[in-house]
């Protein structure tokens, strides 16, 4: 029987992570890392497992120590505190094995700190390793022959995770995209065949989750809806659930463009009580599109203006990936963004500068052409070497829009043009079930006024720039008069502290330079992404991948 912790450890601050936001919640981290309680699941019964988030506690190296492994997850933009535990652990002569989204794409990274990593998904070669270990004869590296089969993989124990520490949950229903993004390890990870989970499963996990007190859950799938009529079979399964439960857990998730072309699906997310998608954009430039390969951006007969706003119209904010440094890229390209960002109406924009990452076809092309940064970008945020502008005027560029997206005004205005201008519904499926049931919506209605009272007196106490307090408050009181929605107002007073986040973010890049924080990545929802729930890769946060982290959205 072996004594096993599993470690993820903590993360850069970065535009997803919220850091600046999280006092504001009374929270320690966004979001679990779903690799830490799935391992778990996948030990057999003999051994024992500790799981150990940095995000929310400190590793406690003495007693780590004492166990007879210690296994590592992490993404890109953990990788330099993972070198630093696994530095410290082999000090203390420590039997380490590591694997996820870094180690999976840059395999040597970690030398002989690691002596045993995973390359890929490891539902099948986390229990192989394990038995090998027991009978003293483990490899240095492990790899899966064939993709997981979704149908097989068990509940995580999200019992070992401190939940109350979180802001949200993270639960995965499928895994794969069929679309063939060139900067897009996605494909190169999981396949292009979507591979889902029945609902069966979904539904054991969210029993799980709903038992440790989750209420707001990031469906962390790079692209829930890489396989259409699948996931409609699961989504409707789901209502039932969602209606045994009052509507009380809201969903948000990450998905394709082309959803705006299946009014079916829209129905169902909304019916489903998904709150808002992350739709990976990328450019409002149609050359950039067809360059990097996003051909299901690119539609004939519709713009992709209007289909933001059909999904918006049907009650799911969308979230947004935006990207500069395409070859087809110029000085325009700044102004570009801002303005589409702004007709969209969309408040939370992942912007960032491309980035190629080793093993995506965009990495392998730009080798080729002599076109990336020995030095990986460290001194201008990106390691590639743009075509038509200098990466001294991308990096100011992309500088000067980030302090310009999250500038107060432009950020509420966009908010405002949705909830305030064109009224779009909230939560319309947990609305209609309020009216169905008279005594929920009561004390719906007060919990989420009490609640948002909470809300607003941290908020007021914890922001310290007196302009910003203003405007918070302007902006709250103006919804307040023209919605009469406690649940929305709540919503809204989340998107304040987020913005707050998102503001101190802007400033410290504009100020110090891109070296003082990582805004291009964070724990998710790349993500955010984020992250997603299997083992022991998990979803990168990068410019490079579906990158969500989205808001929390305070489900009562």
């Amino acid at each position: 029987m072996a004594n096993i912790v599993i470690i993820n450890p903590k993360f850069e601050t970065s535009f997803w992570g919220f850091e600046f936001a999280l006092p504001i919640f009374g929270r320690r981290a966004n979001m679990a890392v779903g690799a830490l309680p799935l391992l778990a699941a996948l030990t057999p019964p003999e051994h024992t497992v500790t799981l150990v988030d940095e995000s929310v506690e400190s590793i406690d190296f003495e007693q780590v120590a004492r166990a007879d492994i210690v296994a590592l997850t992490g993404m890109n933009v953990q990788r330099q505190r993972m070198r630093e535990v696994l530095t410290e652990l082999k000090k203390r002569g420590v039997f380490t094995v590591v694997g996820g989204a870094w180690v999976s794409i840059e395999e040597e990274y970690f030398g002989d700190l690691a002596d045993v990593i995973f390359v890929g998904e490891a539902e099948e070669t986390w229990p192989e390793f394990l038995r090998d270990w027991q009978l003293g004869r483990h490899r240095h590296r492990y790899e899966q022959a064939a993709k997981t089969d979704m149908t097989r993989v068990p509940t995580p124990r999200y019992d070992l995770l401190k939940t109350d520490r979180y802001l949200f949950g993270a639960i995965q229903f499928s895994r794969g995209c069929p679309f063939q993004c060139e900067f897009c390890d996605i494909i190169v990870t999981f396949g292009r065949r979507p591979r889902l989970k029945t609902a069966a499963q979904i539904i054991a996990e969210l029993d799980a989750m709903y038992a440790n007190g989750v209420r707001d859950v990031f469906v962390v799938d790079d692209n829930l809806i890489g396989n259409k009529q699948a996931i409609k079979g699961v989504l409707r399964e789901l209502i039932p659930w969602q209606e045994a439960h009052a509507f009380r857990v809201a969903f948000f998730t990450e998905a394709s463009l082309d959803l705006a072309e299946d009014q079916e699906l829209i129905d169902l997310m909304v019916r489903v009580n998904m709150i808002s998608v992350f739709v990976g954009i990328e450019s409002p430039n149609d050359a950039a599109l067809r360059e990097t390969k996003k051909y299901q951006n690119v539609k004939k007969g519709t713009t992709i203006l209007d289909r933001v706003h059909k999904i918006q119209n049907a009650g799911l904010e969308v979230m947004c990936g935006m990207i500069v440094g395409f070859d087809s890229d110029d000085q325009t390209i700044f102004e570009a963004q801002r303005r589409f960002i702004r007709e969209a109406r969309i408040p939370q924009a992942m912007f960032g500068m491309l980035h190629a990452l080793r093993k995506t076809p965009l990495y392998d092309r730009l080798m080729r052409e002599g076109r990336l940064d020995p030095a990986d970008g460290s001194d201008y945020g990106t390691n590639i070497i743009p075509k038509q502008i200098s990466r001294a005027e991308l990096r100011d560029g992309y500088i000067e829009v980030m302090k310009d997206l999250y500038d107060p005004k432009a950020f509420f205005d966009r908010l405002d043009a949705l909830y305030v201008e064109e009224k779009i519904p909230y939560c319309p499926a947990r609305a209609d079930y309020r009216r169905r049931n008279f005594w929920e919506q009561i004390r719906s209605g007060l919990y989420d006024t009490a609640r948002s009272a909470g809300l607003f007196v941290r908020l007021m106490w914890m922001v310290k720039e007196p302009e910003l307090r203003r405007e918070y408050q302007t902006r709250v009181a103006r919804v307040i008069r023209v919605r009469r929605d406690p649940g929305l107002t709540m919503y809204y007073l989340i998107k304040c502290a987020i913005h707050y986040h998102l503001f101190q973010l802007a400033q410290a890049v504009s100020k110090k330079g891109l070296g003082t924080v990582n805004p291009l990545v964070g724990p998710a929802p790349k993500a955010v992404r984020v992250v997603e729930a299997l083992a022991p890769v998990e979803v990168s946060p990068s410019p490079s991948r579906g990158r969500t982290i989205p808001l929390p959205v305070a489900a009562s």
